[in-house]
């Protein structure tokens, strides 16, 4: 069982109805600290418990000055808790809310900060793909599956493509923004030593590595949405990021590069199938990422942000499958 401990730092001069925010979750400890200017609530709690809990002391003192909660994974705990079998629970508002069981991924607070912690256009972000694409390459030369894999697992691909999900399922247009610059910038610089490495070394068509990434199937198509989804979940239980990113950069990277060094050669007719395998798995991914978010239940907290992400995500979401049909329509017509 993942466990957070939270810390809600409220004013002396605050209501302490805390029993009451508390109703029908499931607190594993609870202890508390006042001093003569403030209260220290602290909750061990399992992992799925911390959004409704943070929601509702949100809800309630939010306008207070002095109002903050931390929030700090937990590592092991003696003794060790039980986990206890309930029914879903009725909030104090009278709504029904998801058991542990229905919801079992970490709050969205703690997903929007692993996100925003790591996305950016930063030297280390640049130089990782950049090192990535090199490996991918040499790993294409040489038909080594073993190396390909090897620039999947460097590939700073995850961040990006997460966060540009996350911001279309909250709809958070700031997110957006940078998260589709972060992946402009990534994709570009991949393309641009893809390019390289084609010009000076040059790519043989016969290649079975290079080949079968400029043959665009449906099996692609199913294999990027797989990507995009199990990376999702993946990071909505807050697993290694070097796993989950292997799961999002198999989608990406190797097409990419591909892609990049065919053109660096001169052979543009075979680089086009891999420049559609690449958009493919882009749209594919994103929408497998979007859907996942949806599933797993992640929603802004207020009535209004909710209404506006909701229209954000259904047209992100009518245009991702409209490029995705228009796509596969193009595959056909080619086939």
């Amino acid at each position: 069982m993942a466990l957070r401990l939270m810390q809600i730092f409220l004013p002396d001069n605050a209501d302490q109805e805390f029993d009451k925010l508390l109703e029908g979750r499931e607190v594993l400890g609870r202890w508390r600290d006042e001093d003569a200017h403030q209260i220290v609530l602290h909750l061990l709690v399992p992992v799925e418990e911390t959004e409704p809990i943070m929601d509702r002391f949100e809800e309630r003192y939010a306008s207070l000055k002095g109002f903050h909660v931390i929030l700090s994974p937990v590592e092991a705990v003696l003794p060790r808790p039980k986990p206890e079998d309930k029914e879903a629970d009725e909030s104090p508002d009278g709504e029904t809310e998801a058991t542990p069981d229905e919801k079992q991924r970490i709050s969205r607070e703690e997903l929007y900060t692993n996100v925003v912690e790591d996305l950016g256009v930063t030297s280390i972000f640049l130089a990782m793909t950049v090192l990535s694409a090199i490996v991918a390459a040499v790993g294409l030369i040489r038909d080594d599956v073993a190396v390909i894999i090897g620039a999947m697992v460097i590939a700073p691909l995850l961040t990006p493509n997460v966060a540009l999900a996350l911001g279309t399922t909250l709809g958070d247009f700031d997110l957006m923004r940078r998260a589709f610059f972060a992946n402009v910038s990534g994709v570009l610089s991949a393309f641009v030593i893809a390019v390289v490495v084609g010009l000076i070394f040059g790519v043989d068509p016969d290649n079975a590595a290079i080949a079968e990434r400029t043959n665009v199937n449906f099996g692609d198509i199913l294999l990027a949405l797989a990507a995009g989804a199990a990376g999702t979940l993946a990071f909505t239980r807050g697993l290694s990021g070097a796993v989950i990113g292997v799961m999002v950069a198999v989608a990406l990277m190797p097409p990419l590069v591909a892609c990049g060094m065919l053109i660096g050669s001169g052979q543009y007719h075979l680089a086009t199938g891999a420049l559609l395998l690449t958009i493919a798995n882009v749209i594919s991914v994103n929408l497998a990422g979007v859907g996942t978010f949806l599933i797993q239940g992640v929603r802004p907290r207020s009535w209004w942000e909710a209404k506006r992400a909701k229209t954000a995500t259904r047209r992100a979401i009518v245009v991702w499958i409209i490029l995705l049909i228009a796509l596969g329509m193009l595959l056909y017509l080619n086939q």
